[in-house]
């Protein structure tokens, strides 16, 4: 997501066509066009990089050829704009990921502009070509978009967190909720003329607190702050030392500082505010991490909030991730943010590697205990430093409610769970309770661990969690477990391997609730589902029944979703 920064503007090319950007996007036709997209499937084997266009090369082509015949004299050049050309665009809609889309008016050509929103008018820099799109950078607007509210965070215009902060929430939802259906139409290849997919489709389930949600944040040092080019120009190069705060949209090299992040609670703002104040001090030698020379002690700054599941208090961890094994210079930090009611655990996670990550060989207790607890659905977790949770408590706990629901258990405790990708077994505990056995599975050793952990933390006997690879399952793959009535699936964004769809389409399990944070991957997955893989000689059984696009992150492109599959 880079920044708009301030430029020259090159004069526009006089070429007719790039006149004609926006000539038929007057507001009513914007507006009920808004928020469309196409996609394009890729191969089985791919499963990140799903091209997600907004028309697919073979509509380009069409539309070259049928305007073709009307514009003889235009030429290839004018339809491909080139690399570092200047032009004058309207945003017509959102893509899946947040990126504004514009076209050329007479060839329906794509152009792609990140900060770009529905209405917006802006003079743009074409960065990038691709076969069938190009990318756009946005220099400078003319007229803003529709739905405009003022962003309350300073850093909204440059951070790579928030994209859609000056977009009201209300579109935000209708963006989403379109993305979501055109996804599922597109790369599932479900259709609208399907009165059984009409009716599986619901709206979106907003989320009530669209500021203040997150559970935890990751901030990094930096050896100089980024500062977005129009600051450069107007305030001192004073500013641009030592940087805490999150990394410049597209950049693993440059931070932005932050003092105050929106997106975290009050309290986790005070600790960041707090080590802010001091950490540059040069008394305390404590110098940030470079990643071209490897060298620095402070890499990172996670900021972890939970709450007290007896008096109901919030409760904070603080984790400073270092280069090096020397807690003890951590100390003056530590001093300060003691002071700070809420934190109640200070860790320092050892990295000694040369990669970004946050998780450490070794791990420190500095402060009070080594973990905090949270309540979802009922149940008591205990979270550490480096263990998954869902990051939108009040949020996750809708989420779960609806995967019950999806469930449809009996009540009467017969029902086996197979609960894949299961993490810390927060699904699969959240409906234990109710059903005969769940038996999950998952890559990470020590999500597993943290799993086993928290079904005795709650008491619960009847489940149980394997380490294994799910993508590489294969013929024996829980051939000694009893066979599931109920499959819940929550991969990760590439989706699951055509090893496991063909697993669960051999199994034929009553219901698989397919859980998913990518609603591309998500939509090709149920595709062969419920259609099949002809050319691997997989046949579908299943049936499409729900289909429920959640809000777990307002104003990100994030989408989360929840999906009922049922046996034919």
């Amino acid at each position: 997501m880079g920044a708009a920064a301030t430029f020259g503007l090159r004069s526009i090319n006089s070429n007719t066509w790039i006149h004609k950007f926006g000539a038929r996007t007057a507001a009513a036709s914007i507006r009920s066009r808004s928020f469309t997209i196409a996609a394009s499937i890729s191969p089985i084997e791919d499963t990140e990089d799903i091209q997600l266009n907004v028309i697919s090369k073979e509509d380009v082509r069409e539309t070259v050829r049928s305007t073709g015949s009307n514009n003889n004299d235009r030429s290839s050049k004018s339809y491909y704009p080139k690399r570092g050309q200047t032009l004058e665009l309207v945003c017509e809609s959102l893509a899946f990921k947040g990126k504004g889309v514009c076209k050329v008016a007479d060839t329906g050509f794509v152009l792609m502009c990140d900060r770009a929103l529905p209405g917006e008018r802006f003079i743009g820099r074409v960065t990038r070509k691709k076969d069938n799109y190009a990318e756009v950078k946005k220099l400078k607007t003319i007229t803003p978009h529709f739905d405009y509210v003022e962003a309350p965070c300073e850093y909204a215009s440059h951070c790579g967190g928030c994209k859609t902060q000056n977009l009201s929430y209300e579109a935000q939802l209708k963006a989403k909720e379109q993305q979501f259906h055109d996804l599922v139409v597109h790369v599932g290849k479900f259709s609208d003329q399907d009165p059984e997919f009409a009716g599986a489709m619901k709206p979106i389930v907003p989320c009530d607190i669209q500021f203040h949600y997150r559970n935890k944040m990751e901030f990094s040092f930096g050896p100089k702050g980024w500062v977005p080019a129009e600051q450069l120009q107007e305030n001192s190069t004073d500013e641009c030392g030592y940087a805490l705060g999150l990394h410049a949209p597209g950049f693993f090299d440059k931070v932005l500082n932050v003092n105050k992040c929106l997106l975290q609670s009050d309290s986790a703002n005070e600790v960041l505010a707090t080590v802010q104040e001091c950490w540059r001090d040069p008394e305390l030698g404590l110098s940030p991490w470079n990643v071209h020379s490897h060298s620095g002690f402070l890499k990172h700054l996670m900021l972890r909030s939970g709450r007290n599941t007896e008096t109901g208090l919030p409760e904070l961890m603080v984790n400073f991730v270092t280069s090096s094994d020397n807690p003890e210079r951590l100390r003056p930090l530590v001093e300060k943010i003691t002071t700070i009611p809420e934190v109640v655990s200070i860790v320092n996670n050892v990295n000694t590697s040369i990669g970004n990550t946050s998780v450490g060989e070794k791990e420190h207790t500095l402060y009070g205990k080594s973990t905090i607890t949270e309540t979802l659905r009922g149940l008591t977790f205990q979270i550490s430093a480096n263990s998954f949770f869902q990051t939108n408590t009040q949020q996750a706990d809708i989420l779960y409610k609806l995967i019950e629901d999806c469930a449809f258990l009996k009540g009467d405790g017969s029902e086996i769970v197979l609960d894949l990708f299961c993490g810390t077994g927060t699904i699969g505990l959240t409906l234990a309770q109710r059903v005969k056995h769940v038996y999950g599975f998952e890559v990470v050793a020590q999500a597993v661990s943290d799993a086993r952990q928290n079904a005795t933390l709650n008491c619960i006997n009847n489940a149980t969690f394997i380490e294994g690879d799910l993508n590489k399952v294969d013929a024996t793959f829980a051939s000694n477990l009893p066979k599931p009535d109920i499959v819940i699936t929550d991969p990760n964004r590439p989706g699951m391997h055509i090893k496991l769809i063909k697993f669960l389409l051999k199994l034929r399990a009553s219901r698989i609730i397919y859980v998913s944070c990518n609603p591309a991957t998500c939509a090709r997955d149920l595709n062969y589902l419920c259609y099949g893989v002809p050319e691997q000689n997989m046949e579908g059984h299943y049936r499409l029944s729900s289909l429920q696009p959640v809000d777990m992150f307002p104003h990100t492109p994030h989408i989360e979703c929840v999906c009922l599959l049922e046996l034919r």
